[in-house]
């Protein structure tokens, strides 16, 4: 399975004052697969250590950090005495007791070994770690598989190629099969398991029971790793997100999660779901101007999940409705459009994302993103519906910027705005 972000791994390795890497990411989006295939590519030598599964390492930073110990004891551990040609990879980093600490004392005293951490949950760890390297080690953040890592997955490769040249009139020749693979995809999602399995059988009833383990994972570990009291409002936090984006407005209202709800009786579990790599906060901006952040609204945002399959799991939503354009669809083409688009932005690690609405709440733009000095207003649309009146009256007022409308339409371009189908989502206008 081809993963575009093996190409940040190997910058990483060819840095001059390269620092430990910890990759970030939700369970199972494939840190394991990707720190192993980099290891076999890139490095003569690798060693493995998985901290849940070797209890015999389970005290190997307690101690001290003397360096040289610790290597001893890894070569006693897997039989390869690490050199400075050996990449190190820590998985589950976060079950072995000062595990994050350590790395800075590897960068420290002995930066020519290369390291890479990861963990299920790191994020909610590292938060709690008191000695935390700040400045000492690098991150890398790993997301589901992106449409087009879907399309290379499934064998259609060649399309990713079409959309990158944006070779709009050949492309218009195949819009149908395009659509057709944008809501498999909607379907399938971004999680490796599951596409793995798409890509290998194409049988939706074994993504479907997958999408459902991955979720059955992520609620054991609300009652595993949560405080008992957080657990009940974190659950309706999770439970809820489903609903909150199937509403024409997507703003997340805290009344819908029980009556008389209050945003600070939930702002714990909110946080729990984000450092977890579970959620994604995008918060509203009040103004089209630099720096959006100046304007942010912190107490009106919407709240997406991890992948646009699990959303799909969640709301419980059959094959039928997604791929035949069944009516059941309806109320959920939106929330799961406007999902896909949120994936897609994120991979760009430069891009800043809010969205617009007035303060009188008549009009809304779904995205507002900046990159660098660059305003892009994105408005999404899950059908080929061409009505653009919120971001054409957005324009009117920031004259100074282009919009962008993502819809199941063709490319066109006008003075004010371009609209881009949604299956090229990620070119280079998003990703630049």
């Amino acid at each position: 399975m081809k993963r575009e972000v093996i190409h940040q791994l190997y910058e990483w390795k060819e840095k001059k004052e390269r620092k430990p890497l910890i990759l970030q990411g939700a369970r199972q989006v494939g840190k394991t697969w990707l720190m192993k295939t980099f290891g076999k590519e890139a490095f003569e030598k690798c060693v493995y250590i998985n901290f849940e599964n070797d209890s015999r390492l389970s005290g190997l930073f307690e101690k001290d950090f003397d360096i040289q110990r610790i290597l001893f004891e890894i070569q006693l551990a897997t039989g390869i005495m690490p050199d400075k040609e050996t990449l190190l990879l820590f998985d589950e980093i976060q079950e072995v007791k000062r595990g994050v600490t350590a790395l800075k004392y590897f960068y420290e005293n002995a930066p020519e070994f290369p390291i890479i951490a990861a963990g299920s949950l790191l994020g909610v760890a590292t938060r709690q770690n008191d000695s935390f390297p700040v400045g000492k080690v690098d991150f890398l953040s790993i997301y589901p598989l992106s449409f087009w890592e879907f399309l290379n997955a499934i064998g259609k490769g060649a399309f990713v190629e079409a959309i990158k040249n944006k070779q709009w009139e050949l492309l218009s020749s195949f819009e149908a099969d395009l659509q057709g693979m944008l809501r498999q995809y909607f379907f399938v999602g971004g999680m490796p398991e599951a596409v793995k399995s798409f890509a290998e059988d194409g049988d939706m009833q074994t993504v479907r029971d997958i999408q459902k383990n991955i979720l059955d994972a992520h609620d054991k570990d609300f009652s595993k790793h949560v405080p008992i009291a957080e657990v009940p409002r974190l659950r309706m936090v999770w439970n809820s997100i489903c609903g909150q984006l199937s509403k024409e407005n997507k703003k997340f209202i805290f009344g819908l999660l029980k009556e008389g709800a209050r945003a600070k009786s939930f702002e714990l579990a909110i946080e729990w779901l984000k450092d977890a790599g579970l959620v994604y906060k995008v918060n509203r901006t009040k103004k089209g101007l630099l720096p959006l952040s100046a304007y942010e609204d912190f107490s009106a945002f919407k709240l997406f999940l991890l992948d646009v399959g699990l959303l799909g799991a969640m709301c419980e939503l059959p094959p039928s409705a997604l791929l035949n354009k069944n009516s059941i669809f309806t109320d959920y083409k939106g929330a799961l459009t406007e999902q896909y688009v949120f994936q897609q932005l994120r991979l760009n690690k430069g891009n800043k994302i809010f969205y617009w609405s007035a303060e009188n709440s008549q009009g809304e733009i779904d995205f507002l993103v900046q990159n660098n000095d660059e305003i892009i207003p994105i408005e999404v649309k899950a059908e080929e519906n061409l009505q653009a009146k919120s971001l054409k009256c957005f324009i009117e007022r920031n004259p100074s910027l282009h919009g962008v409308r993502l819809s199941m339409s063709s490319y066109r371009k006008q003075s004010w705005m371009s609209n881009f189908p949604l299956y090229a989502t990620e070119t280079e206008i998003i990703r630049r």
